[in-house]
């Protein structure tokens, strides 16, 4: 069960980064989604969700792999 759980803690962020990946896309042809009136706004949400999506799964990788004693010297506690 916690590793179902883990894995949805995982996908769902993923899957925002993907979205912030698409809306970024989208603005590079020219395609603006009803709910955001700049392209420019697009792009810097898309930006922003997929640096977070990004960081939110680096990070839970990290603190795994630091619990697990997997990183080097320097990032240990």
């Amino acid at each position: 069960m916690k590793r179902i759980i883990a894995l949805l803690i995982l996908v769902i962020p993923g899957f925002l980064a993907g979205f912030g990946i698409k809306l970024m896309r989208d603005m590079t042809f020219g395609i603006l989604h009803s709910p955001i009136p700049y392209l420019w706004l697009q792009f810097l949400s898309g930006l922003i969700l997929f640096i977070g999506g990004l960081a939110f799964v680096a990070g839970f990788i990290f603190h795994r792999d630091r619990k697990r004693n997997k990183v080097q010297d320097r990032f240990k506690k």
